[in-house]
């Protein structure tokens, strides 16, 4: 009896006990809570030298002041950007005065013009356009200025063909613009430089023949004339006793 009864509180116990057991409670070790935990090991650093040191500051440096490069860099892109679209027309005002009052004082021509607005730190975009508008409009005119130069330096200066030729490249015209206006440049080229011996030698009365030729043939030779119409023209001008000084 007591063995049967016995058997029959064993599954009673079990039920109405401790639950049952699970297959986690049978692999795992059960840990008081009072148990103390494992210490964490403490990573020590390592110790570094004063190269090492030096060398990371270095190139912690180096990223800092890149980083901040580049957004420099793009805040003047961005910031030009906006003052470009904002400012255009203010822009536009202030090359456009400045060109106007540059042609007000002298005929330029467009090479000329081009420098001149370079040189007051206008965008070399901004120049071209303004170049191109004065083109446009017929204020800038490489053909008509190489004309007017030539007359000019001709009549008041008496300035020959190399001299034309020499002026006209130094203020920078097309070079089209020169070949045109010599085609229509008479070659009466003797004529010119007789007149201008003629008046010349009226101040060398003081100098003996030679001298006087040699001085009043340099003088044409700075006008501009060639040799063979210099040597003409002194010889013309220096025999023609009536319309000249006397030479001792």
């Amino acid at each position: 009896m007591a063995s049967s009864d016995g058997e029959r509180l064993a599954p009673v116990t079990w039920l109405f006990g401790s639950p049952e057991p699970t297959a986690q409670d049978v692999s795992e070790p059960v840990v008081s809570p009072s148990a103390t935990p494992p210490p964490t090991p403490r990573v020590v650093p390592p110790v570094l030298s004063q190269e090492e040191i030096r060398h990371a500051l270095a190139v912690a440096t180096e990223k800092i002041t890149a980083r901040r490069e580049v957004e420099e860099s793009d805040r003047r892109r961005d910031d030009h950007a906006t003052t470009s679209s904002h400012d255009e027309p203010g822009r536009f005002q202030r090359i456009n005065n400045i060109s106007m009052h540059a042609l007000g004082r002298r005929g330029m021509s467009a090479a000329e013009m081009r420098d001149y607005l370079l040189g007051r730190e206008f965008e070399s975009e901004v120049v071209e356009g303004e170049v191109e508008r004065l083109l446009g409009v017929g204020l800038l005119d490489d053909f008509a200025l190489a004309e007017t130069l030539i007359r000019t330096l001709r009549d008041r200066k008496g300035l020959g063909r190399s001299a034309l030729v020499a002026e006209l490249r130094r203020r920078k015209l097309d070079p089209e613009a020169i070949d045109a206006a010599l085609e229509d440049l008479d070659d009466d080229e003797l004529a010119r430089a007789l007149q201008l011996a003629e008046k010349r030698a009226g101040q060398l009365r003081s100098f003996d023949s030679e001298t006087a030729r040699r001085r009043l043939g340099a003088f044409l030779m700075r006008k501009g004339y060639s040799g063979g119409v210099v040597q003409v023209a002194v010889d013309r001008a220096l025999s023609r006793s009536s319309n000249g000084p006397v030479f001792r």
